[in-house]
């Protein structure tokens, strides 16, 4: 009965953001997705988790229903796949991501998109190019609080509160530090 009622609850929210969603073109209008992106970030309690659930669903490039995003977080970029059970924590700022089922991601977290997305012109110019770029994040991991993850993190894999990834960590490990270094796991591991 209880799955019943919450497939009820998830279809009402749906239909709910069916039309932002389509005023984005499903994602492809980036200025219109972000725009709505914003605003139901701010939505509170479970109604902001249901509303901003079934917009992502229809907007982003994949994103289950049974994962959950928490107040004040949102994607930067249609661009992203989430799985399933994946928590994100609340004041998140997502970029082109790949998350893996079960993940959890603590308050405050940002995943760029990747590490060189601004770049100077010769004569200093800044924004004048960039390259974005898919970060991945493995099933079952977990990224501390305030963590800024730019580079891909393994499966079953913990980051640290305010660690910076700025190169690939392996899977089944723990990092730390700014920039994070395994600390234990991996080929990196001290005692």
């Amino acid at each position: 009965m209880r799955k019943f009622l919450k497939a009820c609850v998830h279809a009402i929210f749906l239909v709910i953001a069916f039309l932002p969603a389509a005023l984005s073109a499903f994602g492809r209008i980036k200025p219109v997705f972000v725009f709505f992106a914003q605003g139901f970030a701010t939505a509170p309690g479970g109604i902001g988790d249901y509303l901003r659930g079934a917009y992502y669903r229809m907007t982003l490039q994949a994103f289950d229903l049974s994962s959950r995003l928490s107040f004040g977080s949102f994607f930067a970029h249609p661009e992203a796949q989430i799985g399933k059970d994946v928590y994100v924590g609340s004041y998140c700022i997502l970029g082109r991501v790949s998350i893996g089922d079960g993940t959890l991601l603590a308050s405050g977290v940002q995943v760029l998109s990747g590490g060189r997305q601004h770049t100077r012109s010769g004569e200093g110019e800044a924004f004048s190019g960039g390259e974005f770029v898919e970060v991945k994040i493995g099933s079952d991991s977990w990224i501390g609080a305030a963590a800024t993850i730019m580079a891909d993190v393994g499966s079953r894999t913990t980051v640290g509160a305010g660690s910076v990834v700025t190169k690939p960590v392996p899977d089944d490990c723990v990092a730390v530090g700014n920039p994070a270094r395994v600390i234990k796991g991996g080929e990196g591991e001290s005692s």
